[in-house]
């Protein structure tokens, strides 16, 4: 079968012929239609992740068709139409993974290929509103983001909301689902195009990160905040606690700017404020954000779609950050 591997640190994403996998009695064999990039593949492909293995099958989202299943998994599954939870072996914890967790694509042969191997208890039934690469773009950044907002930040109807960068896959998530819950919706982009594409998604507002009182703007739009998802981190993390109503949970999943700078300590704690971290998230977590989805009808935003064969354009568009939701791959 055909598959984008990691095949070394100086051809990261190689286009190629890779035997079809075989199943262990408890796994499935999902003929994939369409995958999904994430930024975790753009930095593995750089070299900038821990636990690099060569050669491996990128891929962490994927939707497709259940083909084949092992002699001790469920029957019922061959012909249905899925997608697949990339987050495994969570752990006992609800409040954080175990040890053992691990997400597909790394180690693990993942889903920009033909097929990929999977248990039954990792399969969700395919939102029938979606097609195929709606699908594939839902599960690593639709599950971040549901658990970000939801679990960690308890965002409810009324909340100020505010998306730190939200051209991202995750960052169009969360402003759906926010937008979706009752939330009041507020931005920031490094492009005027990717802020008034989040207003009309039902983003109240939205400034400009580049801009030199960026924080003031978002202080007279807003007046304060409730919940801050923030994927990016760096310098500017500093001026969020300054931008937060009492008792307001700050969540953060990526550090795409690179670390925390400094920090006002007292802020945080005059404000009664929490700094919550999260990854990924639970099966119970994967299964209420699909419900949610269903319920509210939400359609993932794909900026791009790309056959398997230009996997490798998709993956210098991520790595210029010109994108708006999610670069899915077409198999």
């Amino acid at each position: 079968m055909k598959a984008i591997v990691l095949e070394s640190r100086e051809n990261p994403v190689v286009y190629k012929d890779v035997p079809k996998p075989t199943l262990q009695p408890v796994e499935v064999l999902v003929q994939i239609k369409a995958a999904a990039l994430n930024r975790r593949d753009y930095w593995i492909s750089t070299g900038k992740y821990a636990g690099l293995k060569y050669p491996t099958t990128l891929g962490a989202d994927g939707s497709g068709i259940v083909t084949e299943v092992g002699s001790d998994a469920d029957q019922d599954w061959i012909g249905k139409e899925v997608i697949i939870n990339p987050s495994h072996n969570w752990g006992d914890s609800p409040d954080f993974q175990g040890n053992d967790f691990k997400i597909l694509g790394l180690p693990e042969d993942g889903t920009f290929a033909e097929y990929v191997k999977t248990e039954t208890q990792y399969l969700h039934t395919k939102p029938a509103h979606l097609n195929w690469e709606q699908a594939a773009a839902l599960p690593l950044a639709g599950l971040t983001a549901f658990r970000a907002l939801f679990v960690k930040g308890k965002a409810k109807k009324g909340d100020k909301v505010l998306i730190v960068g939200v051209g991202s896959g995750t960052g169009t998530f969360v402003l759906q689902y926010a937008v979706a819950a009752g939330c009041q919706v507020f931005v920031t982009s490094g492009t005027g195009e990717k802020i008034e594409q989040a207003r009309l998604l039902g983003a109240s507002a939205g400034v400009n990160y580049k801009a030199q009182d960026w924080a003031e703007q978002l202080r007279q739009l807003a007046g304060g905040f409730d919940v801050v998802i923030d994927s990016v981190l760096g310098e500017s993390f500093s001026k969020i606690p300054a931008l937060c109503n009492p008792g307001a949970r700050i969540v953060t999943f990526g550090a795409t700017m690179g670390d925390i700078h400094a920090l006002n300590g007292r802020m945080i704690f005059w404000k009664q404020l929490q700094l919550l971290g999260t990854t990924m998230g639970t099966i119970d977590d994967f299964n209420a954000m699909s419900d949610f989805v269903d319920e509210h009808q939400i359609i993932p935003v794909v900026d791009e779609v790309f056959p398997l064969t230009d996997a490798k354009q998709a993956f210098d568009k991520m790595g210029s950050s010109s994108q708006f939701g999610k670069l899915v791959l077409r198999v």
